[in-house]
């Protein structure tokens, strides 16, 4: 029997817009795939608490919302992107670094690590991640306070996943990819999850398959994608060189829901309308 995902999309996917008569918002999430050679390479992946509203004892990158009025005036805590910058990669109008400070964020509050940050002491990142542990709306407040500036060249954005027309709640979230800090140790924050791994990407697939490592299904996309990688500089040089976004396309003979990534055998002939996700790595 093939393992399920929690907060199951499939049976939405084949819907031709993304566009809801309903009106459900769709909520802006970005989210951090952490790399790091150990001596192969794995990811670093936390599991949600089984009280979550979403996807209950999941196995995630950390991530979560996005802030737009976090761009408003980052300049002084943020280095190596400028906001047209981000936007244009994104496609969006304006305020484009807001996905990678919320990805920061979430990656301190939820993991304990902080990207871009060079050699910043260890108790001045405890610092600031306890103080947006209080309230993570200061965030970008505590990063001044604490005299840091963030270094945003070093997450590439990766993808791009929007959830179907069906469900309660509705994400438009973007993956990006970062080397982890190689003098900070993860640390799982006990309270938005209750576990941290480090882990080989075609581990976790074998271990979902079997039942022992819950997860969604657009985890699992994103899995695939770095199983292809041997080593963080090979996945980061690609990350970086910006390939042109492809489509993920879905065989669907009989039901059977089989997701074909760009670069896999008979992506060319699959249906390129199903699944709202695309991939750049």
């Amino acid at each position: 029997m093939r393992a399920k995902y929690l907060a199951d999309v499939s049976s939405y996917a084949h819907q031709p817009s993304v566009d809801d008569p309903e009106q459900v918002p769709i909520r802006h999430a970005a989210t951090v795939m952490i790399v790091q050679d150990r001596p192969q390479l794995q990811v670093l992946m936390v599991q949600r608490t089984s009280r979550a509203v979403f996807g209950p004892s999941a196995w995630v990158f950390p991530g979560g919302r996005v802030d737009l009025d976090d761009a408003a005036e980052l300049s002084h805590v943020v280095h190596g992107l400028s906001d047209d910058d981000a936007s244009s990669r994104l496609d969006v109008p304006g305020n484009g670094r807001a996905w990678w400070v919320a990805g920061l964020r979430e990656t301190l509050e939820e993991a304990g690590l902080l990207l871009g940050a060079g050699h910043a002491p260890l108790p001045v990142i405890e610092k600031t991640r306890d103080a947006v542990h209080a309230d993570a709306g200061v965030f970008v407040d505590a990063l001044a306070a604490n005299g840091l500036s963030l270094d945003l060249s070093e997450m590439a954005e990766a993808a791009r996943f929007v959830t179907p027309v069906g469900p309660p709640r509705r994400f438009d979230t973007r993956f990006f990819v970062a080397a982890a800090p190689a003098d900070q140790i993860a640390k799982h924050d006990e309270e938005e999850v209750v576990q941290h791994v480090w882990i080989e990407p075609g581990e976790a697939i074998a271990q979902f398959r079997n039942d022992a490592f819950p997860m969604m299904s657009v985890t699992h996309r994103m899995l695939a994608c770095l199983a292809r990688y041997e080593t963080v500089a090979e996945l980061m040089a690609v990350a970086h060189e910006r390939k042109p976004i492809q489509r993920v396309r879905v065989n669907d003979p009989d039901g059977a829901y089989e997701v074909v990534l760009p670069g896999e055998p008979g992506y060319e002939t699959a249906d390129l309308e199903i699944e709202h996700g695309w991939i750049r790595i």
